[in-house]
């Protein structure tokens, strides 16, 4: 019994949809890969030093700078601190902390690249305001 052109053209679909699964599994696991990679390092808001991270290795509740004591995990040091954000902080979900830069328990921590100047700021909220009410 011969396979007819039906079932061929079916089961070619069938195998290009797996393909295009695959792609996306694989799309999703580089972009979790990029996302660890960024922050093999965070800097310390007091004295500015730079503290190495393993990838993937969090910051705990209680860990200190070893240079200058200071706490690690507190909004100053996270990826998500925004000054100009409500709160202070890119996450909507995150509790209110007054002391950004006391320890805190923020369950949405995610340790900085490095601080953020005014100016890079600043370009950033235009840009959000820029494309926000874009003509066109």
């Amino acid at each position: 019994i011969g396979a007819g052109p039906d079932k061929v053209d079916r089961s070619a679909r069938a195998i290009d949809r797996a393909v295009a699964c695959h792609a996306s599994v694989d799309a999703a696991r580089m972009a979790t890969a990029r996302l660890l990679l960024q922050a093999c390092a965070m800097q310390c808001h007091a004295c500015q030093s730079e503290i190495p991270l393993a990838t993937g290795e969090s910051v705990g509740f209680r860990d200190a700078c070893d240079r200058c004591r200071a706490d690690l995990h507190v909004c100053l040091c996270c990826a998500q601190h925004d000054p100009a954000s409500y709160n202070e902080c890119r996450e909507p979900g995150a509790d209110r902390v007054l002391d950004k830069d006391r320890a805190n328990r923020c369950e949405w921590f995610r340790p900085a690249s490095g601080p953020a100047t005014g100016d890079e700021i600043r370009r950033t909220v235009l840009a959000d305001l820029e494309s926000l009410f874009k003509k066109g």
